[in-house]
């Protein structure tokens, strides 16, 4: 499992960190993703692309899971 480093934020939006993780090439390609049911936010499907993810928070998509430091 990843980690991702908030790096002294209090939240990253849930686009740009799949963004930033790698988790999809683009922003664009991250809000389509999250439209489309398939990310999940500590086990629910979230479908908001702007949603506030913080330290603590395991984001998964396609097999890869990311946890927010």
């Amino acid at each position: 499992m990843e980690e991702f480093d908030l790096q002294g934020r209090e939240f990253v939006e849930l686009n740009s960190l799949m963004k930033l993780t790698g988790m999809c090439h683009s922003g664009g390609t991250a809000k389509m993703k999250i439209a489309e049911g398939i990310v999940t936010v500590d086990g629910q499907v979230e479908l908001r692309k702007r949603c506030k993810i913080r330290s603590g928070q395991i984001i998964e998509y396609e097999g890869q899971k990311v946890t927010v430091i």
